[in-house]
């Protein structure tokens, strides 16, 4: 068994709740309604985008264990 990581990306939502997107996932896309759910929504949306992968014959996608990943907080004026 191999371990992949994956960068998750949880978007805040209007209504509430959280949208996850898995960037090194084309289509990997899920919801939750707190940060807990959505994270294991995308565990359970990661596998099955894998296994869809692997039934296709489709390259998995290499983890993105290495990505540095940073927020900036700036005030301007501009925005």
């Amino acid at each position: 068994m191999k371990t992949l990581q994956y960068r998750l990306i949880l978007t805040p939502e209007p209504e509430g709740g959280y949208t996850v997107n898995v960037p090194a996932i084309r289509g990997c896309v899920t919801y939750g309604e707190t940060v807990e759910e959505a994270i294991a929504m995308a565990k359970d949306a990661i596998e099955g985008c894998l296994a869809v992968l692997q039934e296709e014959g489709e390259p998995i996608p290499a983890d993105d264990s290495n990505t540095l990943e940073y927020s900036l907080r700036l005030e301007t004026e501009y925005a």
